[in-house]
Protein backbone atom coordinates (compact mmCIF):
# COMPACT_ATOMS: atom_id res chain seq x y z
CA UNK A 1 0.00 0.00 0.00
CA UNK A 2 1.34 3.44 -0.92
CA UNK A 3 2.19 5.62 2.07
CA UNK A 4 -0.39 8.22 1.05
CA UNK A 5 -3.03 5.48 1.19
CA UNK A 6 -1.74 4.40 4.59
CA UNK A 7 -2.29 7.96 5.79
CA UNK A 8 -5.83 7.98 4.43
CA UNK A 9 -6.48 4.68 6.15
CA UNK A 10 -5.17 6.07 9.44
CA UNK A 11 -7.47 9.08 9.07
CA UNK A 12 -10.54 7.21 7.82
CA UNK A 13 -12.64 8.17 10.85
CA UNK A 14 -11.84 11.84 10.24
CA UNK A 15 -12.79 11.47 6.57
CA UNK A 16 -16.11 9.84 7.57
CA UNK A 17 -16.78 12.72 9.97
CA UNK A 18 -16.13 15.25 7.21
CA UNK A 19 -18.58 13.55 4.82
CA UNK A 20 -21.23 13.44 7.54
CA UNK A 21 -20.78 17.06 8.62
CA UNK A 22 -23.93 19.18 8.03
CA UNK A 23 -21.92 21.87 6.22
CA UNK A 24 -20.95 19.25 3.63
CA UNK A 25 -24.31 17.51 3.35
CA UNK A 26 -26.32 20.74 3.23
CA UNK A 27 -23.99 22.31 0.69
CA UNK A 28 -24.41 19.20 -1.46
CA UNK A 29 -28.19 19.52 -1.19
CA UNK A 30 -28.13 23.26 -1.87
CA UNK A 31 -29.78 23.98 1.49
CA UNK A 32 -26.77 25.35 3.38
CA UNK A 33 -27.46 28.65 5.15
CA UNK A 34 -25.96 31.42 3.05
CA UNK A 35 -24.42 32.98 6.15
CA UNK A 36 -22.45 29.78 6.81
CA UNK A 37 -21.13 29.70 3.25
CA UNK A 38 -20.22 33.37 3.43
CA UNK A 39 -18.26 32.67 6.61
CA UNK A 40 -16.45 29.84 4.84
CA UNK A 41 -15.60 32.13 1.91
CA UNK A 42 -14.17 34.81 4.18
CA UNK A 43 -12.16 32.41 6.32
CA UNK A 44 -10.96 30.21 3.47
CA UNK A 45 -9.79 33.30 1.61
CA UNK A 46 -7.53 34.12 4.54
CA UNK A 47 -6.50 30.47 4.91
CA UNK A 48 -5.47 30.15 1.26
CA UNK A 49 -2.91 32.93 1.52
CA UNK A 50 -1.05 30.90 4.12
CA UNK A 51 -1.67 27.66 2.23
CA UNK A 52 0.07 29.21 -0.78
CA UNK A 53 2.87 30.48 1.46
CA UNK A 54 3.34 26.94 2.76
CA UNK A 55 3.82 25.59 -0.77
CA UNK A 56 6.27 28.36 -1.58
CA UNK A 57 8.33 27.57 1.52
CA UNK A 58 8.16 23.86 0.65
CA UNK A 59 9.53 24.72 -2.78
CA UNK A 60 12.54 26.30 -1.15
CA UNK A 61 13.18 23.03 0.72
CA UNK A 62 12.99 20.80 -2.37
CA UNK A 63 16.32 19.41 -3.53
CA UNK A 64 15.55 19.14 -7.25
CA UNK A 65 14.37 21.61 -9.84
CA UNK A 66 11.25 19.68 -10.88
CA UNK A 67 9.79 19.59 -7.38
CA UNK A 68 10.72 23.18 -6.66
CA UNK A 69 9.05 24.35 -9.86
CA UNK A 70 5.89 22.36 -9.23
CA UNK A 71 5.55 23.52 -5.62
CA UNK A 72 5.94 27.14 -6.70
CA UNK A 73 3.38 26.51 -9.45
CA UNK A 74 0.87 25.24 -6.88
CA UNK A 75 1.43 28.35 -4.76
CA UNK A 76 0.84 30.53 -7.81
CA UNK A 77 -2.32 28.62 -8.80
CA UNK A 78 -3.78 29.04 -5.32
CA UNK A 79 -3.12 32.78 -5.35
CA UNK A 80 -4.25 33.31 -8.94
CA UNK A 81 -7.04 30.81 -9.59
CA UNK A 82 -8.47 29.66 -6.29
CA UNK A 83 -8.55 33.09 -4.69
CA UNK A 84 -10.26 34.42 -7.80
CA UNK A 85 -12.97 31.79 -7.31
CA UNK A 86 -13.44 33.02 -3.76
CA UNK A 87 -13.66 36.63 -4.94
CA UNK A 88 -16.45 35.52 -7.25
CA UNK A 89 -18.26 33.81 -4.39
CA UNK A 90 -17.77 36.89 -2.22
CA UNK A 91 -19.19 39.21 -4.88
CA UNK A 92 -22.50 37.34 -4.58
CA UNK A 93 -22.67 38.66 -1.02
CA UNK A 94 -21.61 42.19 -1.89
CA UNK A 95 -18.12 41.64 -0.50
CA UNK A 96 -15.13 43.29 -2.16
CA UNK A 97 -11.54 41.99 -2.21
CA UNK A 98 -10.78 44.66 0.39
CA UNK A 99 -13.51 43.23 2.63
CA UNK A 100 -11.95 39.78 2.33
CA UNK A 101 -8.47 41.09 3.11
CA UNK A 102 -9.85 42.83 6.22
CA UNK A 103 -11.53 39.68 7.55
CA UNK A 104 -10.26 38.64 10.96
CA UNK A 105 -9.32 34.98 11.14
CA UNK A 106 -11.54 32.87 13.38
CA UNK A 107 -9.80 30.77 16.08
CA UNK A 108 -9.83 27.59 13.99
CA UNK A 109 -8.41 29.41 10.98
CA UNK A 110 -5.66 30.85 13.18
CA UNK A 111 -4.82 27.39 14.54
CA UNK A 112 -4.74 25.77 11.10
CA UNK A 113 -2.71 28.42 9.31
CA UNK A 114 -0.26 28.75 12.20
CA UNK A 115 0.27 25.00 12.09
CA UNK A 116 0.93 24.99 8.34
CA UNK A 117 3.26 27.98 8.30
CA UNK A 118 5.19 26.77 11.35
CA UNK A 119 5.54 23.31 9.80
CA UNK A 120 6.76 24.80 6.52
CA UNK A 121 9.44 26.75 8.41
CA UNK A 122 10.57 24.09 10.86
CA UNK A 123 9.95 20.67 9.29
CA UNK A 124 11.59 18.91 6.34
CA UNK A 125 9.82 18.59 3.00
CA UNK A 126 8.27 15.13 3.64
CA UNK A 127 6.47 16.43 6.72
CA UNK A 128 5.32 19.60 4.94
CA UNK A 129 3.94 17.48 2.08
CA UNK A 130 2.01 15.33 4.55
CA UNK A 131 0.67 18.43 6.31
CA UNK A 132 -0.82 19.95 3.14
CA UNK A 133 -2.15 16.68 1.71
CA UNK A 134 -5.40 16.56 3.79
CA UNK A 135 -6.59 19.86 2.32
CA UNK A 136 -6.28 18.91 -1.34
CA UNK A 137 -7.29 15.28 -0.98
CA UNK A 138 -10.04 16.15 1.49
CA UNK A 139 -11.65 18.71 -0.81
CA UNK A 140 -11.55 16.31 -3.73
CA UNK A 141 -13.16 13.52 -1.72
CA UNK A 142 -15.74 15.83 -0.18
CA UNK A 143 -16.63 17.38 -3.55
CA UNK A 144 -16.96 13.95 -5.18
CA UNK A 145 -19.35 12.98 -2.39
CA UNK A 146 -21.27 16.21 -2.91
CA UNK A 147 -21.52 15.55 -6.64
CA UNK A 148 -22.95 12.08 -5.98
CA UNK A 149 -25.39 13.41 -3.39
CA UNK A 150 -26.50 16.54 -5.28
CA UNK A 151 -29.80 16.44 -7.15
CA UNK A 152 -29.38 19.02 -9.91
CA UNK A 153 -27.71 22.42 -10.05
CA UNK A 154 -28.03 24.98 -7.25
CA UNK A 155 -26.19 28.04 -5.93
CA UNK A 156 -23.30 25.95 -4.61
CA UNK A 157 -22.72 23.90 -7.77
CA UNK A 158 -19.63 26.00 -8.76
CA UNK A 159 -17.96 24.86 -5.53
CA UNK A 160 -18.51 21.21 -6.44
CA UNK A 161 -17.38 21.75 -10.03
CA UNK A 162 -14.17 23.51 -8.98
CA UNK A 163 -13.06 20.79 -6.61
CA UNK A 164 -13.92 17.92 -8.97
CA UNK A 165 -12.30 19.53 -12.02
CA UNK A 166 -9.65 17.68 -14.00
CA UNK A 167 -7.05 20.29 -13.06
CA UNK A 168 -7.77 19.91 -9.36
CA UNK A 169 -7.71 16.11 -9.60
CA UNK A 170 -4.33 16.21 -11.30
CA UNK A 171 -2.92 18.53 -8.65
CA UNK A 172 -4.14 16.26 -5.82
CA UNK A 173 -2.72 13.18 -7.58
CA UNK A 174 0.67 14.87 -7.88
CA UNK A 175 0.62 15.83 -4.21
CA UNK A 176 -0.10 12.21 -3.27
CA UNK A 177 2.85 11.14 -5.41
CA UNK A 178 5.05 13.68 -3.61
CA UNK A 179 3.98 12.25 -0.25
CA UNK A 180 4.79 8.73 -1.46
CA UNK A 181 8.15 9.66 -2.97
CA UNK A 182 9.38 11.66 0.01
CA UNK A 183 8.26 8.91 2.41
CA UNK A 184 10.22 6.38 0.33
CA UNK A 185 13.29 8.59 0.32
CA UNK A 186 13.02 9.42 4.04
CA UNK A 187 11.61 6.39 5.90
CA UNK A 188 12.69 7.89 9.22
CA UNK A 189 10.26 10.77 8.68
CA UNK A 190 7.15 8.60 8.38
CA UNK A 191 6.00 8.91 11.98
CA UNK A 192 6.27 12.70 11.82
CA UNK A 193 4.50 12.68 8.45
CA UNK A 194 1.64 10.65 9.92
CA UNK A 195 1.33 13.00 12.90
CA UNK A 196 1.27 16.06 10.63
CA UNK A 197 -1.27 14.49 8.30
CA UNK A 198 -3.66 13.54 11.10
CA UNK A 199 -3.46 16.92 12.79
CA UNK A 200 -4.15 18.71 9.51
CA UNK A 201 -7.05 16.33 8.82
CA UNK A 202 -8.59 17.12 12.20
CA UNK A 203 -8.23 20.83 11.49
CA UNK A 204 -9.92 20.30 8.11
CA UNK A 205 -12.91 18.82 9.93
CA UNK A 206 -12.90 21.69 12.40
CA UNK A 207 -12.87 24.17 9.51
CA UNK A 208 -16.26 22.87 8.32
CA UNK A 209 -17.57 23.21 11.86
CA UNK A 210 -16.10 26.71 12.18
CA UNK A 211 -17.95 27.82 9.05
CA UNK A 212 -21.20 26.08 10.00
CA UNK A 213 -21.48 27.71 13.44
CA UNK A 214 -19.89 30.96 12.19
CA UNK A 215 -17.18 30.76 14.80
CA UNK A 216 -15.73 34.04 15.99
CA UNK A 217 -14.02 35.50 19.01
CA UNK A 218 -16.08 35.73 22.21
CA UNK A 219 -14.26 38.79 23.52
CA UNK A 220 -12.55 41.76 21.94
CA UNK A 221 -13.29 43.47 18.65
Amino acid sequence: MAFSDQLLDAGSDIWDAQLAHPFVTELADGTLDEAAFRHWVEQDYRYLHDYARTFALAGAKASDETRTTRLYDVAHTVLDDELDLHRGFAADYGLTPADLEATRKAPTCVAYTNFLVRTSHEAPLPVVAAAVYPCGRGYLDVAEYMAERSDGDHRYTPFVEKYTSDAFRESVAWLGELVDATAEENPGARDAMRDAFLLAARLEHRFWEMAYVREGWEVGR
